[in-house]
């Protein structure tokens, strides 16, 4: 969004597994006042919101099967039906989505429309897991003992030969993330000294992932 025509617009980004099934359509494409209880004003949806610029959805699969037509027309016309409204609006925004599932295996099961799926992949980039580039996780781990100094306030700890070895030898099931918090958990731990294989906590098996 930064380095692309549309960087003066607005950049819209939201985690729509955050979102209650029931609110997703109201969130995405807005509702007139009084469409439902607790609807005390007009509000404009996200899509909406991201007229001239970029939405980001994060974990669309998770878009509930009615809302997914709606989200398709709105790629479609540029236009959406805020809940309880009369008349569409217009919004010309690129969207970017995200997600850890398999789009490609829900529309086989049923439960990701393929003509959304097929919208939405004009331009894929495939994100490997952390344990198929298993050379970044040095710098990925200098990184966040960087950040996590910065926070405190007080030098970046060191990482042991052994510790590092370890952290190399992982699966990381959960990927980035776990690696992090696996970096927090050891400076925790290591009181301000080097870090060792003691220190780390245990691997995240692939289920809890």
């Amino acid at each position: 969004h930064r380095y692309s025509r549309r960087a003066a617009g607005p950049f819209v980004a939201i985690n729509v597994a955050s979102l209650s099934p029931t609110l997703t359509e109201s969130e995405l494409f807005g509702h007139a006042k009084g469409s439902f209880t607790g609807a005390d004003a007009s509000r404009k949806g996200l899509l909406e919101q991201a007229d001239g610029g970029t939405i980001f959805l994060d974990e669309v699969a998770d878009i509930p099967a009615p809302i997914q037509v709606k989200l398709l027309r709105a790629l479609e016309h540029r236009e959406m039906l805020p809940v309880g409204a009369n008349r569409p609006v217009r919004s010309d925004f690129r969207i970017i989505s995200a997600t850890h599932q398999n789009l490609a295996n829900l529309v086989a099961e049923g439960r990701f429309r393929h003509d959304l799926y097929f919208r939405l992949i004009t331009f894929e980039i495939e994100i490997p897991p952390l344990r198929e580039h298993r050379e970044d996780i040095g710098p990925l781990a200098d990184h966040f003992l960087r950040l996590l100094a910065a926070t405190r306030d007080e030098p970046s700890p060191s990482i042991s030969e052994a510790a590092m070895a370890e952290l190399r030898r992982r699966p990381w099931h959960g990927n980035i993330r776990e690696l992090r918090n696996a970096v927090e958990h050891a400076v925790v731990l290591a009181r301000g000294g080097a870090i060792g294989p003691e220190h780390l906590p245990p691997p995240v098996p692939a289920g809890l992932a």
